[in-house]
């Protein structure tokens, strides 16, 4: 048995994807399911899995302890309105994190991991884990976008990255030099939809993380459901920042854009 790891599942399609790959390289990954956030089928790619509140802590420990990990990552993404939501909470939890300065989901689950680490757990940044789905600069497809796409491309790029660091969003949809669709609390999937709605056929999407992106607390990613998704909504075009973003179920997303004629673009934020 190799070993263990506790994750944290919020939402995001690419959460069951990523444990699938991290029990593919040896870990033992046993998941907690945050209720309301994480998908359905998840229970189904961990070796170990119980589902809680956001706010039972409680619960959570015990979890842990009794599988006997004692390193902890998140996975997903974890709604901003929860942190107003009482009945969310046990009432421990409540206690401890009810009067966090800032209730921001960040500065939730800041004070929920330093509580763990008091605990004796170790909050760990799954950038390392899964060091192989970070991409370097390239396109990974064999459609090459045109110049005025790869400007739509560098132009939602950066405009990404000052939404993520406000905190907005981190994918956005682009047409013809204009942002369409910023991601707002519906994530990516809906913003997509959305962007296709107003922008028609040909759009770009991309997706880029924060200045200064800390892992533990979020972790930006794509996959084979976010190509699926562009495609369905008449996208042409799914650009991502380099080194900041994973992307899971790489080679059969490439390949289900290639069949499309569409193109998928790694690039640097200059």
């Amino acid at each position: 048995m190799g070993r263990g790891i506790g994750i944290i599942a919020g939402s995001g399609r690419f959460v069951a994807g990523a444990v699938s790959e991290l029990r593919r390289s040896g870990l033992r990954c046993v998941v907690l399911g945050i209720g309301g956030e994480s998908r359905p089928g998840l229970k189904s790619a961990a070796d170990a899995f119980s589902s809680v509140k956001p706010g039972e802590l409680g619960r959570a420990l015990a979890f842990f302890r009794d599988q006997q990990v004692s390193e902890i990552i998140l996975l997903g993404k974890v709604r901003p309105g929860i942190v107003f939501q009482q009945e969310n909470f046990d009432a421990e939890t409540w206690r401890r994190l009810g009067g966090v300065k800032g209730r921001s989901a960040t500065a939730i689950l800041e004070a929920a991991f330093a509580f763990l680490e008091a605990q004796g757990f170790n909050v760990l940044s799954p950038g390392p884990l899964l060091a192989p789905y970070f991409c370097g600069p390239g396109v990974l497809t064999r459609a090459d976008p045109s110049p005025a796409v790869m400007k739509d491309i560098d132009l939602g790029l950066r405009i990404a990255r000052e939404a993520a660091d406000l905190e907005i969003g981190q994918t956005l949809v682009v047409k013809d030099g204009a942002v369409v669709a910023v991601e707002g609390l519906e994530g990516t999937d809906r913003a997509i939809q959305r962007g296709g709605r107003l922008g028609g056929p040909g759009f770009v999407v991309v997706k880029a993380g924060r200045t200064s992106q800390d892992m533990r607390l979020d972790l930006p990613a794509v996959g084979l459901d976010t190509v699926k998704t562009l495609l369905r909504a008449g996208g042409a075009v799914l650009g991502i920042e380099a080194g900041k973003v994973a992307f899971f179920q790489r080679q059969a997303a490439v390949c289900l854009a290639d069949a499309q004629g569409a193109s998928i673009v790694v690039r640097a934020i200059g």
